[in-house]
């Protein structure tokens, strides 16, 4: 087995791995730090847990152990995905560093521009930035990036799922073209390839598993969840998901909760504590001091649930994190590597467990697609029926709902129903109808007209009711023709 010393790496960063408590190389970082110290560009792809930081830190380590920076031009660039895994990669870098005189500067967006600003231009040997920031510190005219030696992007995927390629190639184009390129990531997309294929110069691949493999030391599962109503789908998820946890009783003894959107990870968060769970949201809308006492409150133990969305699902890394319940299944198949990747870390056991409801098993189909192995499925822990009477309470039954009856037609109150003695007598009228003699009001059919008044403008008594012309033409019909012809 190889062991670091045998790795070429700087006599004081060995010394700082030892103290550490390392001494044998993970598989990425055996493949990755020879050629990284003879200066080659580096692809690599390796599931998350595995060391990736560690695989190009100890290597750029090494190479800037001799030179010295220069005012607000950095020797070495390293961009992240998200401001937690950017303060993770600057942690690491003040573990092996500590015997170096070796500078760094950690550019994250919450943060002051002022303090940022101060260590830019004292000159830094080491760069962590998020690419919106650096960006931002460049349009400035706070920073210049042609002393850039190093040049390395974390996570390179999840940099295409957060709209960053844009920002990458800019950056690359602002960098020298001799500069050496390290690229680490989980899952490798069409779209990175190509960003590589134009970036990196006859990188040496290194892929320690096939993408998007899962940790033979994480059990699966997945429950099939249907609500008793659409509007009580929540509600029911919730207690799910605290059943769920209750379930696995003191086994559970910290764990990670991803929701889809912010807005449940606020909600889920906020009805654990109601119901006397210790838990804390985690997003990107949350104030950066915030964000980070949380999360340093998850690593020391003194939190037990972290509600989080996706900006904590990659290269996070809290060793002892023994269950990761998936609330939502991710729209992103690979979003799932990743999540359960927080638990199941250094060789240790963990436990992975999913609710899906009925619109997002093709998500689940696309997933167990990605792994290549079927999700085990879970019984419901609340069993089958529970909630079911629980939904009909509020129902009444069909024969108790009051009926409503509405009137087909309305009728006013000043104006009587036309007789069906009427209808039958025009129905029977002669060819040559006799003159009638004048009727009461009352005994008069309605009018067609409204007001008392026909379209003519002259009053109902002065006209002739017609029910059905038919075959045969009224007789004021042919006395409005003769009085005109005349005329």
């Amino acid at each position: 087995m190889t062991k670091f010393s045998e790795l070429n790496l700087n006599p004081k960063v060995l010394k700082a791995i030892d103290e550490a408590g390392y001494e044998s190389p993970t598989p990425i970082q055996a493949g990755a730090i020879p050629p990284a110290l003879e200066g080659r560009d580096v692809l690599g792809i390796a599931q998350t847990g595995t060391g990736k930081t560690a695989s190009f830190t100890l290597p750029m380590i090494t190479l800037l152990a001799r030179g010295r920076a220069r005012a607000r031009m950095p020797r070495s660039l390293v961009l992240c995905p998200t401001r937690e895994l950017a303060a993770q990669v600057a942690e690491n870098f003040d573990t092996y560093t500590k015997h170096l005189k070796l500078t760094k500067a950690l550019l994250i967006g919450g943060v002051s521009f002022k303090e940022q600003d101060k260590l830019i231009d004292k000159g830094v040997d080491v760069l962590i930035a998020t690419p919106g920031r650096l960006l931002d510190h460049f349009e400035r005219g706070k920073l210049l990036l042609t002393g850039v030696q190093i040049m390395v992007v974390d996570e390179a995927d999840r940099m295409l799922d957060m709209g960053f390629i844009p920002d990458i190639e800019r950056i690359f184009s602002l960098t020298p073209f001799t500069r050496q390129t390290l690229f680490f990531s989980a899952t490798m997309a069409p779209e990175i390839e190509r960003i590589t294929n134009t970036f990196l110069s006859a990188p040496e691949r290194v892929e320690v598993a096939r993408q998007a493999t899962t940790s033979e030391t994480i059990e699966q599962g997945v429950l099939m969840f249907k609500a008793t109503r659409r509007d009580r789908e929540g509600t029911e998820k919730r207690k799910m998901l605290r059943a769920l946890i209750d379930a696995e009783g003191e086994k559970c003894t910290n764990a990670i909760i991803f929701c889809n959107r912010k807005t449940d990870v606020d909600v889920v968060a906020k009805s654990l504590k109601k119901y006397g769970y210790d838990a804390a949201p985690i997003h990107g809308d949350l104030d950066q001091s915030q964000r980070t006492r949380t999360l340093d409150g998850f690593r020391e133990g003194t939190l037990r649930f972290l509600c989080a969305s996706d900006v904590a699902a990659r290269g996070l890394d809290v060793p002892s994190v023994s269950h990761v319940f998936n609330y939502d299944v991710p729209s992103h198949a690979e979003d799932y590597v990743h999540r359960i990747g927080r638990t199941g870390r250094a060789g240790r056991d963990g436990k992975a467990i999913m609710i899906c409801v009925p619109r997002d098993e093709k998500n689940l189909e696309d997933i167990e697609r990605l792994v290549q192995s079927e999700i085990p499925r879970l019984e419901n822990p609340l069993g089958v029926a529970e909630t079911a009477p629980a939904a009909k309470a509020d129902e009444k039954p069909a024969e108790e709902k009051p009926k409503r009856s509405r009137s087909r037609s309305r009728k006013r109150d000043d104006a009587p129903s036309e007789p069906p003695a009427v209808v039958e007598e025009a129905t029977n009228t002669p060819e040559t109808p006799p003159a009638r003699a004048p009727q009461p009001q009352k005994d008069k059919p309605r009018s067609h007209s409204r007001g008392g008044r026909n379209r003519s403008g002259r009053n109902d008594r002065e006209q002739i009711t017609v029910v059905g012309l038919g075959d045969h033409t009224p007789e004021f019909i042919g006395l409005s023709f003769k009085e005109r012809s005349t005329g």
